[in-house]
């Protein structure tokens, strides 16, 4: 029996398996290593593109996906950032320091970066003309890393003045955006006002001023009476005559209830069958139906008015206003054109495209740009881009290391070194010799200059202030934590348990 007991007991079942201490860790340390190999060549102005197809990998993509729904921007950086850091932690747990060690010194060196990166953000929202010119830098330089960017001058205008009519609301639902197939990406272009992606009804006004809008979801059908579990018998024609005259009785009522709100236009998100169509036409009230979800949600948002079902009480219903309504083509397309709505910030970027895929990315690159400023003329301090803020920040965390005693200082400059990884990534993706430029902008920064980066274009080492490479400080910041912490919690991982894969059983039951 004694001898047995010492036998090892296995707890999981068949097939699953379980990985260590020190492969568990450089398990999840190669995964999320990978990712940020396979992302790091998107990074900086000359960077790639890639498409992922469906342990330490998923850390590094939630967090991607953090950034984004946070700041908008940044989602490169973040995980380059990420699996630098944890390509030094290999390295380190190879000297044998132990995780816990690393994690105290890269929580000191999270702490000085973060200082001096408040330190250098500047802030120019007082001075409308230099915000401008500062949202206006941030755009481009957002759209620099995108497809947009042979054309970034056009978009970055289209975004700021989209986000600069929200008046600092940050509201960027009432921005819609339209794709349309056909023209080139410089013919998009922004449209005071809301677009609604429909046809206008048949006999309708096509044209209309000073617009009272009712928006409901009703279904306008109902000459298919709704009688439940019964069947009807009638002895003549004349009787499914009459039963159906009763039927158009009660559409008649519901559009005579749905009149007496005093509008003159009428915008279904169901059908509205050509009765009551005829209806309307007669009554010079514009009906459109079938409006897409979101296209309702947003209109009533837009013009101010509510999304209705029930039309007993015309005194409780807010009604959508607006100047002017009429068609406009796009494209092949035409479109309903909602101009000088209640919420004056509203506005449609239509954007044009050769092919779906490039709108596709067109408007995920817009979007980045529309976030990124939101999130600015919410806190607008800005930073300088081009590898600056980095090895500014990595600078202060070398010279924390530098008064540091014991083993954390080791830790400190291993996160100095993964935070100049990023501009060294930026210039390798443009081909340039990184080792050289790097040691270039860390002798400027050793000598002050602090608003040095790189100058991807030149291929050279720059005043970014001139330049005008400016980035978010939201951005930034949350660059550098949310790294930090992704890297702080892989490098906790010691233990990973993999469930065993599901058997596949025959199957018995064939639809």
């Amino acid at each position: 029996m004694a001898s047995l007991s010492m036998a090892p007991v296995n707890i999981f079942r068949h097939g699953a398996d379980e990985e260590k201490a020190e492969t568990a860790r450089l398990s999840s340390f190669v995964g999320a290593i990978a990712i940020g190999d396979l992302v790091k060549s998107t990074l900086g102005p000359k960077g790639m593109d890639k498409i992922l197809m469906g342990g330490g990998k998923g850390v590094l993509v939630d967090m991607s996906k953090v950034q984004d729904d946070e700041v908008g921007d940044g989602t490169t950086s973040v995980t380059v950032l990420a699996a630098e850091l944890l390509r030094e932690a290999e390295l380190l747990i190879a000297k044998k320091i132990h995780p816990q060690t690393i994690i105290a010194g890269w929580r000191k060196a999270t702490q000085v970066a973060r200082d001096a990166l408040r330190e250098a953000a500047v802030d120019h929202s007082n001075d409308s003309a230099r915000f401008q010119e500062d949202l206006l830098n941030i755009a481009r330089t957002t759209l620099s890393s995108k497809l947009l960017t042979h054309h970034k001058d056009h978009f970055a205008q289209l975004a700021v003045d989209a986000v600069m009519r929200l008046k600092g609301t940050g509201h960027l639902d009432s921005i819609h955006v339209i794709k349309k197939l056909g023209g080139s990406l410089t013919d998009s272009y922004l449209d005071e006002g809301f677009l609604l992606d429909k046809k206008i009804g048949v006999n309708q006004p096509k044209r209309m001023e000073n617009v009272k809008i009712l928006i409901a979801n009703t279904g306008m059908d109902t000459d298919k009476i709704k009688i439940f579990g019964s069947r009807v018998r009638v002895d003549s024609t004349a009787k499914v005559a009459e039963i159906e005259l009763a039927e158009k009785e009660k559409m008649k009522e519901k559009v005579d209830r749905i009149l007496k709100h005093g509008i003159n236009c009428f915008i279904n998100r169901q059908l509205i069958y050509n009765y009551p169509e005829q209806l309307f036409a007669q009554a010079g009230v514009m009906a459109i139906e079938h409006a897409d979800f979101a296209g309702v949600e947003r209109l009533a948002l837009v013009t101010g008015g509510e999304i209705t079902s029930t039309f007993d009480h015309p005194e409780m219903v807010k009604l959508g206003h607006c100047k002017l309504i009429e068609e406009v083509m796009i494209g092949e397309d035409t479109l309903i054109h909602f101009s000088g709505v209640a919420m004056g910030e509203a506005c449609t970027v239509v954007l044009r495209g050769a092919t779906q895929q490039i709108l596709d990315e067109a408007e995920r690159s817009l979007h980045d740009a529309l976030c990124v400023l939101a999130q600015t003329v919410k806190e607008p301090r800005t930073v300088y881009g081009g590898g600056c803020s980095e090895m500014l920040m990595a600078k202060v965390v070398t010279d924390l290391a530098n008064r540091t005693p014991g083993k954390e200082a080791v830790a400190m400059e291993s996160f100095a070194k993964a935070l100049r990884m990023l501009p060294t990534t930026i210039a390798d993706n443009a081909g340039y010799d990184s080792a050289d430029l790097v040691a270039q902008l860390r002798a400027a920064h050793q000598d002050n200059k602090t608003t040095f980066g790189l100058n991807m274009s030149e291929g050279t080492v720059g005043n970014m202030a001139e330049l005008g490479v400016t980035e978010s400080f939201q951005v930034k910041r949350q660059v550098l934590l949310s790294a930090s912490e992704a890297a702080e919690m892989i490098l906790r991982v010691d233990n990973i348990i993999k469930a065993a894969p599901r058997k596949r059983v025959p199957d018995h039951h064939p639809c």
